[in-house]
């Protein structure tokens, strides 16, 4: 068998968010994920190295280095990186993919699962926290499963809030500049930032809302305080790439807002009904920590939809 390479232009277009929701959740119905990252660095590059083996799915190893001088010196991206994925039963390449568009849809495709489970089906004002690549993937997937959404978008320049809004002419998209009143109109609350420091407040939020936090993966790094997560009915992607890694859920635990038991089911809990809104009055809260297994949950997507 002859490894294809799929670029982002062979594959963008093609794919469909609910779709690929759809696989990610057939793909928790295999036996669980075995996970691996290495991280590397030099001086301020880093080199991060995702590994995931799927028993019955395949095999994927997900390269990406961060060089952040790279636009100043040389006029090329910060991220770069690419993802191999390997043929289950032989362990042959099988595809090489575009890192950006695979880290794309598994971004969007993780939140946008959850939303399916979590947010109230009747939801229609979204407000998206940031203007970068991941929440302009958010618009796109939300309005796939909400097609009738009204969007705001805040962010800290609202100028890129502006172009955001430009970018997508067949979107009801609002730039806002009060983020708490914004909170309080929103039925989800979807946070795409580089924030370190909380930027959702519990207090500004309102029974049956959706929190989907998604910036946030490094321990010193959250979006929203202590106050959101104690309101609210927790879950997450994977416990494993999550719980003891990101400092959205290191902090309240350690501050003693929350306890273990409050992180109530991962998406292996799908098929049993765990993971699931069980009132129209509660808030729900998912925190996307974009495990390498749904890297390869998603490039065998890719592979399946373009084969």
């Amino acid at each position: 068998m002859t490894a294809r390479h799929i670029s982002f232009d062979d594959a963008d277009g093609r794919l469909d968010w609910l779709a690929l929701a759809d696989a990610l959740e057939h793909g928790h119905d295999s036996p669980k994920a075995q996970m691996q990252d290495v991280v590397m660095q030099r001086g301020d590059d880093t080199m991060l190295s995702r590994h995931a083996w799927i028993d019955g799915l395949g095999v994927l190893v997900k390269v990406g280095q961060v060089f952040p001088e790279n636009p100043g010196k040389f006029g090329i991206p910060t991220i770069n990186g690419i993802a191999t994925l390997f043929d289950d039963v032989t362990g042959m390449l099988a595809a090489t993919i575009d890192f950006h568009l695979v880290t794309k849809w598994k971004t969007a495709g993780d939140s946008l699962l959850a939303a399916r489970h979590l947010a109230r089906p009747d939801s229609e004002n979204i407000l998206i926290v940031g203007a970068g690549p991941v929440a302009r993937s958010m618009v796109e997937a939300y309005g796939a499963l909400f097609p009738n959404a009204r969007f705001s978008v805040w962010n800290r320049t609202a100028s890129k809030a502006a172009e955001l809004a430009a970018d997508y002419p067949n979107h009801d998209i609002a730039v806002v500049t009060d983020l708490p009143g914004a909170v309080a109109k929103a039925d989800i609350i979807s946070c795409a930032t580089m924030a370190t420091s909380p930027v959702l407040r519990g207090e500004w939020l309102r029974p049956g809302q959706h929190v989907d936090l998604i910036g946030a993966y490094l321990p010193d790094m959250r979006e929203a305080d202590d106050t959101a997560m104690r309101r609210a009915r927790i879950f997450v992607d994977s416990y494993e790439t999550t719980v003891d890694q990101i400092g959205e859920l290191l902090a309240p635990l350690k501050s003693g807002a929350i306890v273990r038991d409050d992180i109530l089911a991962d998406f292996y809990g799908l098929k049993a009904g765990n993971f699931r809104r069980r009132s129209d009055d509660e808030i729900t809260l998912h925190k996307n920590g974009g495990g390498a297994h749904l890297d390869l949950m998603t490039s065998s997507h890719i592979l399946r939809t373009l084969t």
